[in-house]
Formats: C-alpha cells, structure tokens, sequence
C-alpha cells in the first residue's frame, strides 16, 4: 500500500462539494474509501468511544455484521483503545481475548482516533490474510486516522 489513499482522501474531503460536519457522513466515506483502496479486507470500520456507557460501540463500516459494543480493553478494538497505541495482529487466533465477530479473519490492525486528549474511538481494519498489514501500511493509516479524527472532531 502506498500514500495514494491519503492523497485521495484530501482530494475527497477539500472539494466543497463534499464538505460536511456531519460526523457518520465522514467515517462512512472514509470506510469506504479504506475498503475501496486497501486490498484484502474483509472489514474496515470504526467503533466510537461512548462515555455514558464506558464503551466503544459500532460506526459507520463497509463489511459483513459487526459486534455493536466493545469494552475497553477488550479484544483488539479494547485493547488499542485502552492502551492509545496502534495494535497490529498478525495472526489474531493468538491473540488473547480476541473477540471474533468474522470467522473469516485473520489479521487486524487498529488505530486510535485521538486529537488532543479526546479519545474519539478506534479505525478498525480486518483480513482474510495472515499477516497482512506491514509496518508501512500501519504508518499510512495512522496518518489517514489522523486526518479522519481531526474532521469528526471539529
């Protein structure tokens, strides 16, 4: 993967006619987006911290049904969210309390979305493939979270 969906995301998000506030409308698009450029994915999505309920809970995503709540802590989501760090699995059949919404995954890779200290949630990415996300694509994404953090959080 290279710097292409980061190019594509500002040429999405700087044209007036895409230009929105509207929160679900920016992760929807940009989970489309992942899904549409980063190959072998079987789930791109988010998962936004709500604090009255002390959990994240299921955003806009492209991919097959999703858990709809995740404790912190808790499964790879919980774990990166808990830990504000990127977390990336390359097998998650062994990783401890991964939670296993798709069958059909094998790797994940989950990004904070941070600005500032707001803990907004987490970019959530599921493969088929063992070991598919590099430490390039992680950087790449982390850039491309940051970006999409900034607008939700405007």
């Amino acid at each position: 993967m290279d710097d292409l969906i980061l190019q594509q995301f500002d040429a999405i998000f700087a044209d007036p006619e895409y230009q929105t506030d509207n929160s679900v409308a920016i992760l929807a698009n940009s989970s489309a987006l992942i899904n549409q450029l980063v190959p072998d994915l079987n789930w791109a999505g988010f998962y936004l911290w709500n604090e009255a309920h002390q959990q994240l809970e299921l955003g806009p995503f492209q991919g097959k049904i999703a858990c709809s709540n995740i404790a912190s802590a808790t499964g790879v989501c919980g774990t990166a969210y808990a830990q504000q760090q990127s977390v990336r699995v390359t097998n998650v059949h062994e990783f401890s309390g991964h939670i296993a919404c798709d069958a059909a995954t094998n790797s994940e890779l989950v990004i904070p979305l941070t600005i500032g200290d707001q803990r907004l949630g987490v970019l959530d990415l599921d493969s088929p493939k063992l070991a598919r996300f590099s430490a390039t694509d992680q950087a790449i994404l982390e850039q491309l979270a940051t970006k999409i953090a900034t607008m939700i959080a405007n």
